[in-house]
């Protein structure tokens, strides 16, 4: 790879616009393996590139796609939901789409944190065990019997 007047990285398949990136330089510049970018063109996330002489091609906004599916991903969001957003109507605003989205997901976070919180009171209770019996510890933990 070489480097333009603009500092940009080429490789052998971007030519002389510093917007065309093969597969391996979106890859590189992503932190993801070439097989990662594959996917996520199958579920949808990306656009399919265009191609010259076989081999993909990208734009540069590639990579700021890439951003949106990464930062979705922490937030907890599968790809599927990932490719609703990205695929929603384009009269939608983005601002308007993640408040929606953000909002299902917070709900579902509480619910799967109250979740956790339980499962973690149960192994406080499994850990404090006095009892002779599993049976009579799993009456206790479901508040059949008093202790």
């Amino acid at each position: 790879m070489t480097r333009n007047d603009g500092g940009r990285v080429r490789g052998q398949w971007s030519g002389d616009s510093p917007t065309r990136l093969s597969i391996g330089e979106v890859a590189q510049r992503a932190g993801l393996r070439t097989s990662a970018v594959r996917y996520y063109e199958r579920m949808g996330v990306l656009p399919p590139p265009r191609r010259e002489g076989g081999r993909r091609v990208y734009d540069e906004a590639v990579l700021d796609r890439l951003a949106v599916v990464r930062f979705a991903q922490q937030a907890g969001y599968t790809l599927a939901e990932v490719r609703e957003l990205v695929r929603a109507a384009p009269d939608v605003p983005p601002a308007a789409r993640w408040r929606h989205r953000a909002a299902a997901k917070r709900a579902e976070i509480d619910a799967l944190i109250a979740r956790a919180n339980a499962m973690r009171d149960a192994l406080d209770h499994a850990a404090d065990c006095r009892c002779r019996t599993l049976e009579e510890c799993g009456r206790l933990a479901a508040g059949y019997e008093s202790a």
